[in-house]
């Protein structure tokens, strides 16, 4: 199994300051850190660097996007295709497709193209920085067992089941891929390693929620969507399929009244990403999260720092 490049004696440290992390933040009973994509200001995204990294800076959940392979096996990354984050157009060079829908023709090399073997060939680090260099993709049953050690039963798991409707074009049905693992694994209601699946998707949210009926479920929103929880009838129909909102948060800036509106309607509200490289016009990354959790008063947030998660 390739789920990291680090060496066993820097796994044993990094377990070691994940256990000592725990300790020092315990989960809060209110505000709750995400790890978007791990502590991927760090680390390369989705790597189990990333992830080791995002419990031991005291990460409430660690977020896995998913993608299919060819085999149909659930693995992490944040994209559709391979090339950015990988060095699949060198050992593939020849795997491409050709992609006309933008203004000129690009190569892609997607996700669902390549076997669980092929993508475990791939370098998933030297993009980020080149110390990283022989990080392996991992699936999410190794996301799942990293997180379940490492938390030590007080870290969780914040799934996204990534373009759903690219999978439905080619026949693949991911929301029943995620379900067998989710119960292969005791995760449907477990307080230990609890889980929460997100989607921009509502077909997608509806169809998990018949199959994982005790699994919260978040509907994302972009701002070109805002349409979509603008009034509080809007999320009281919301309401019907999801348990919670997940709105970009330039969102919540121009209409702040939409978390009292979700919380109204018994939904959560978890605004995305915070960045310390983007902090707009807050003086730090810090001071915007605290203003999003105790002026607005949302529920969560995703972050790329968790070390910079401001806990009262």
């Amino acid at each position: 199994m390739h789920s990291s490049s680090v060496p066993l004696a820097a796994c044993a440290l990094a377990m070691c300051v994940t256990a000592a992390a725990l300790l020092a933040h315990p989960a809060p009973p209110g505000k709750v850190l995400i790890a978007h994509r791990g502590a991927s200001a760090y680390a390369p995204e989705h790597s189990a660097e990333a992830y080791r990294l995002a419990i031991a800076q005291g990460a409430d959940f660690v977020e896995q996007d998913l993608a299919v392979t060819k085999d149909g096996v659930l693995v992490s990354i944040h994209d559709l295709t391979l090339e950015r984050t990988t060095d699949v157009e060198e050992v593939f060079p020849d795997r491409f497709v050709e992609d006309r829908s933008g203004p000129a023709p690009a190569r892609r090399w997607y996700v669902n193209d390549f076997t669980l073997a092929e993508i475990k060939r791939l370098d998933a680090g030297s993009f980020f920085d080149k110390k990283f260099a022989g990080t392996r993709i991992l699936t999410f049953q190794e996301a799942i067992d990293l997180v379940k050690a490492g938390g030590q039963g007080r870290v969780g798991l914040y799934p996204e089941l990534k373009d759903p409707e690219f999978y439905r074009r080619r026949g693949v049905d991911p929301v029943t891929l995620f379900a067998d693992i989710v119960r292969k694994n005791g995760l449907e209601a477990d307080p230990k390693t609890p889980l929460v699946l997100q989607s921009f998707d509502e077909a997608t949210l509806k169809a998990a929620a018949t199959a994982l009926p005790k699994v919260p479920r978040v509907f994302l929103v972009s701002p070109p969507d805002a349409g979509r929880i603008d009034t509080p009838d809007k999320l009281n129909a919301v309401a019907a399929w999801a348990t919670g909102i997940g709105p970009n948060k330039a969102i919540l800036e121009k209409t702040p009244d939409i978390v009292g509106w979700a919380h109204a309607a018994k939904l959560t509200v978890t605004p995305w990403t915070f960045r310390a490289s983007q902090p707009g016009k807050y003086a730090s990354v810090r001071e915007e999260m605290a203003h999003f959790l105790y002026t607005l008063g949302v529920d969560e947030l995703f972050t790329d720092n968790p070390d910079l998660f401001p806990r009262k």
